[in-house]
């Protein structure tokens, strides 16, 4: 087998092993945030209201509970909080 590669195959080997003592040593956080705003908590909640029995019209009170629930968690989910965040963290340049 040629030198180059044997080196070639350590190298790769290398790597390998670094990939998995990163995998190891640095968990991956679920609960973080990704750049779209989306954290890995929020499919639980939104799972556990698809999952609810759909309600009646004489129970009009505990829809319209269920409603502002599910707006609740779009408005968290988009990351828009009612754009307080947006006008604080907004500076003008002079």
């Amino acid at each position: 087998m040629p030198t180059l590669h044997r080196l070639a195959t350590l190298r790769d080997d290398v790597i390998f092993f670094v990939y998995l003592y990163q995998s190891w040593k640095y968990k991956i956080d679920y609960t973080r945030v990704n750049e779209f705003g989306q954290g890995g908590d929020d499919e639980e909640v939104e799972e556990k209201l698809a999952a609810k029995p759909l309600t009646s019209v004489a129970e009009g009170k505990e829809s319209v509970e269920v409603e502002k629930e599910r707006e609740a968690l779009a408005i968290k989910a988009s990351g828009s909080g009612g754009g307080k965040a947006g006008k604080e963290g907004a500076k003008r340049r002079k």
